[in-house]
């Protein structure tokens, strides 16, 4: 029996640039196929959609009921 895809949760909330794109890109490198990456933000992060876009990945923002943002993000093959 093989283990649930692993799910990373990054939470940037009123961290500055750069440090909630470095804490995602260190969880990118952590991701198993199958798996997702959670990111938690407080404004959109539009350099960091351009680097998933070029890189394999794709993602999905989630405008949620605090305002926040969710991204979630999967290699683009899954």
């Amino acid at each position: 029996m093989s283990a649930a895809p692993k799910l990373i949760e990054v939470d940037a909330r009123f961290l500055q640039p750069p440090e909630p794109f470095e804490r995602t890109i260190e969880a990118l490198d952590r991701l198993e196929p199958g798996g997702e990456v959670h990111l938690l933000i407080h404004r959109e992060p539009h350099p960091l959609y351009q680097m998933l876009e070029q890189s394999g990945y794709r993602y999905k923002t989630e405008t949620r009921d605090d305002g926040h943002y969710l991204i979630r993000i999967r290699i683009a093959d899954d």
